[in-house]
Parts: structure tokens; C-alpha cells; sequence
């Protein structure tokens, strides 16, 4: 049995309508949080300007340096256009020329915080939109410039304004990765517990929800996350409101549940230990929501971006389920629907995101490792045929199946007859002839035990040729496979600690 633990926005252009803009902003986000999923990659953000939503309005992001220049001039200077400035330099600051222009400029960002700090709230929200567009900079030596701005970032995140607290979300959000010096800064400056006052204040606006889960995924990819910043996570109340955002909202959409799961995998794959996380009901939670995926999944019913949900909540569950004590694993997934939502999510994936399939099994792995009753329901529930049907498929598909249908075998002898009558020595008899030596070990491990669990699964192997076929691998083989193959011929059984050499090995 094996139980593995895996480790590891937004402009337009003239002429848009509204709803183009918000259908490219979502497709961007999607390939943004696609790359995040395949690489686990940090990424940021540009937070749609609401002056730009409407038709008409011209954007032109290359107004070059000599404007910059001359509009931080003007700033400095009060005046009723000054808010037109402002606008004009928020634009002209998408030009990464222009932001180092701006940057290099005699207490610039000084300029900004005041007007950011100022009484007139139109300026306020025009600086703050600014700092946001040079937050989104490719040079990492601007975001060190922002260290006089960092402070009063924080203290908006508990303002009413909620367009100007998703502009210092997310600008906090682009800021984290460039600098350690900046990251080391907010932290100390309290951003975990902001995170957490602001999520707890505004749990009922999801745009903001989504924000605070995008700053903080990006804090807690952090190299040394596991030592500096997941502690105090763990510390605050975040944990809860994270698991709590796990239900997608109807009107809203996926976006806030899948930046809340990707910040609970950042979580649990960091931690040897995930015990608060399970005394918060993580497990309970994202597997309940895999089974609801799983089933909307199985009829058809896949929203886009579904996956971009599905794959951290895999994740989640997985590493979860490795650090769970067996006592509670019953407790803590209690729908036995799960094994059914993770074999239709196998199926569902495997020919368009392979990937995403194995990490259903591997999932399945970890479920059935140390649990009776989920080896059971794989039968009971007439799931077993499906699995077996998948032993010829490759990209590590294969052998996760063979690790799930080891971990059945070894629980019960009623159970391995179970198997054998679905056809799984057959199958055996397929996998010992690959070229995949891992896969000819694990088959031989299976066998093992299927053919000392009765005199009837080993004549039936023995009718199908698996004598011959072992005697040609213990000729043709040699080290361990050779042993493996010599055991087996003389119907030795394998030690039970064979089967528990591989228990909760980092998978990544």
C-alpha cells in the first residue's frame, strides 16, 4: 500500500464592448492559472480600468518617456486637471521604458503617496491605479521603489472602496515575487493579518475574496515559505476563510474557489504536518467538492476553467490524505461517493489532460492506501473494470492504477478473488510483457499477492500462461525482476513490508 505526497488581468482597445472585454479578461486569467497549474508559476495581474470598459474611450500605451517626464511635472503642481494627469500618466505607465523613466524621477513615488494619502478621493483612486500599473512592471528593480507606498497599500485593504482595494490587492500581489526586500518589508508590516481582516470583512464580495487569494498564492510561493510565512498563515484565520470560499458561486463563477484551493495546495504540500489544516475540515471540504465536481463532470456538465478548480483540489486532497491519521480518514472523507468522482474525473481527463488524470489516481492512491472501505467500494460500486481497462495507458497512468489495485489486493483475500473475476490477471498478463520495467515490477508485486490469496486465482493464472510468461522474464531479466519472478514461480508470498517500502514518498 502506498500513500505518496506531492510537492509543489486586464486592458482594452477602442471599439471594445464591454462584454468582449470581460470574455478576454477571462481568457487570460484562464491562461494564466493554466500556466500556474502546469509550472506552479508566480504571475501577475492587471486589474481592468472600469474608464476603459466603454467604446470610445482611445488607449494609447506608448506615450514614451518624454511624457512621463512631463506629466510628473505637472503633478506637482495642483490644479483641477491634475486628475487628468493622473490619468494620463497611469496610462503612459504600461510602457516599460516609461516605468523606469518614472521610477528614476526625484521622489516620484513620493509624488504618488501623497496624492494616495490626499483628501481628494478621485486622486486617491487615479494614484492608486498608477502604483497598480507600475506594479505590473517586467522589471524586478522597480518594485523595491515602492517601499515608501507599502504601508499605506496595507491600510487601505480595510477601506469601503472596493475597486480601490482590489487595485492594492493586487498590486501587493505583483509586488511579492520581484523583490525579497519588498516581501520581507510587508511582512513585517503585517500583510498576513490585512489578508486576513480583509477577506474576513468582505467575505461577501467575491471580487475581493478573489484578490486576497491572489496575493496571498503569490507570498506563499515563496522559496522560503515553509519556514516564514506559512506559520503565520496557519496563525491567523485564513485557513477557515479559505476552506469556507470553496463553494463556487452561480452568478460569480469559479475564479475566488480556485484562487482559495491553489492557496490551501501552496499549503499543504509545503507542510510535513497538516494537522490544522485538517482540524479546519480542509479534507472534508475539497473532497466533498471533488465529489460535486466529479458528478457534474460524469453528466456532461463541465463549466470552463472547471479543471483550473479540479486540479488543486486533487492536490489538496492528496497531500491531505497522506498527512491524515487512518482513525480519522472515515471521519474526515465521509462521502464514499469520492472514489466514484475521482475514476469519472480519470476518465473524463485522460485523452485531453492526461496530467490531470494521473493526478486523479494518484488521489485514489492515497485514498485507498490505509482504507478497507474505499478498496471495497471500488468493487462494490462495480468500478474495478474501469481501472483495468487503463493498465495500457502510459504517462504514469498506468503504474498510479497498478499502485491503486496493489492497495485493494492487500487488504482482503475475498478481495483479490473480486479482482481476478474482473479480469485482472488477464490484464497482468498484458503489463508483465511491457518494456516499462516499473510496470513488470508492480504487475509481478499485484500477482504476489492474488495468487497466494486462493488455490483458484492461482490456477487461473496458471490456464492463462502465467507460468510461461514469468519463466521468460526470470530468463531474460536479471537483479530484482529476476528475483521477483523466481519468488513468484515458487509461490513464496512477498513480505508484507514489500508493499509498504514505497508508503508516503514525496510524488512530485
Amino acid at each position: 500500500m502506498w500513500r505518496l505526497k506531492k510537492v509543489g488581468h486586464k486592458a482594452g482597445r477602442q471599439g471594445d464592448s464591454l462584454e468582449e472585454l470581460k470574455l478576454k479578461r477571462r481568457e487570460h486569467e484562464k491562461a494564466l492559472r493554466q500556466a500556474r497549474r502546469d509550472r506552479q508559476l508566480v504571475s501577475k495581474r492587471l486589474l481592468l480600468n472600469d474608464d476603459e470598459d466603454q467604446p470610445g474611450v482611445t488607449m494609447d500605451t506608448n506615450s514614451g518617456e518624454q511624457d512621463v517626464v512631463s506629466l510628473f511635472h505637472k503633478l506637482q503642481h495642483s490644479g483641477p486637471e491634475r486628475e487628468g494627469h493622473l490619468k494620463a500618466l497611469s496610462k503612459a505607465l504600461r510602457d516599460p521604458s516609461a516605468q523606469l523613466t518614472f521610477i528614476k524621477q526625484e521622489n516620484s513615488m513620493h509624488l504618488l503617496v501623497g496624492l494616495l494619502t490626499g483628501s481628494d478621493a478621485t486622486c486617491r483612486l487615479q494614484a492608486v491605479r498608477c502604483l497598480h500599473e507600475l506594479s505590473h512592471s517586467p522589471h524586478t528593480n522597480v518594485a523595491p521603489a515602492f517601499l515608501p507606498a507599502t504601508p499605506y497599500l496595507l491600510t487601505y485593504l480595510s477601506g469601503q472602496s472596493t475597486k480601490f482595494t482590489e487595485l492594492c490587492l493586487y498590486t501587493l500581489g505583483n509586488l511579492c515575487p520581484d523583490s525579497d526586500v519588498v516581501k520581507e518589508k510587508l511582512l513585517a508590516q503585517g500583510i498576513i493579518p490585512a489578508l486576513a481582516n480583509c477577506i474576513e470583512n468582505q467575505r461577501h464580495n467575491l471580487a475581493v475574496v478573489e484578490a486576497v487569494g491572489f496575493t496571498l498564492s503569490q507570498l506563499l510561493q515563496a522559496k522560503d515559505a515553509a519556514e516564514k510565512i506559512i506559520p503565520m498563515v496557519l496563525a491567523s484565520s485564513l485557513p477557515s476563510h479559505l476552506i469556507s470560499v470553496l463553494t463556487p458561486d452561480p452568478k460569480f463563477g469559479l475564479a475566488p474557489a480556485i484562487e482559495c484551493a491553489w492557496c490551501l495546495h501552496y499549503i499543504s504540500c509545503s507542510m510535513k504536518d497538516n494537522r490544522v489544516l485538517l482540524a479546519h475540515g480542509a479534507l472534508l471540504q475539497c473532497s466533498s467538492l471533488l465529489v460535486s465536481l466529479g458528478g457534474a463532470v460524469a453528466e456532461g456538465n463541465k463549466e470552463e476553467g472547471m479543471e483550473l478548480l479540479i486540479c488543486p483540489l486533487l492536490r489538496c486532497v492528496g497531500n491531505l490524505l497522506s498527512s491524515c491519521p487512518v482513525k480519522d480518514l472515515n471521519t474526515q472523507v465521509a462521502d464514499i461517493r469520492i472514489v466514484v468522482a475521482l475514476c469519472a474525473l480519470l476518465q473524463a481527463y485522460l485523452q485531453a489532460q492526461p496530467a490531470l488524470a494521473r493526478e486523479s489516481a494518484w488521489v485514489l492512491n492515497n485514498l485507498t492506501a490505509h482504507s478497507s472501505a474505499f478498496c471495497s467500494a471500488l468493487l462494490t460500486l462495480n468500478l474495478v473494470p474501469g481501472l483495468i481497462q487503463l493498465l495500457p495507458f502510459s504517462q504514469g497512468i498506468n503504474t498510479m492504477i497498478l499502485r491503486v489495485l496493489a492497495n485493494v489486493a492487500h487488504k482482503k483475500k475475498e478481495l483479490c478473488v473480486q479482482l481476478a473475476h474482473h479480469g485482472l490477471l488477464s490484464a497482468l498478463c498484458a503489463t508483465l510483457k511491457m518494456a516499462d520495467q516499473e510496470m513488470v515490477t508492480l504487475s509481478m508485486d499485484v500477482l504476489s499477492v492474488l495468487v497466494v490469496s486462493g488455490p483458484q486465482v492461482a490456477e487461473e493464472f496458471v490456464r492463462q500462461g502465467g507460468l510461461s510468461l514469468l519463466e521468460a522474464i526470470q530468463y531474460n531479466s536479471e537483479g530484482e525482476i529476476r528475483q521477483r519472478a523466481t519468488r513468484l514461480l515458487e509461490h513464496h508470498p512477498l513480505s508484507s513490508s514489500t508493499y509498504c517500502s514505497l508508503d508516503n514518498i514525496p510524488c512530485s
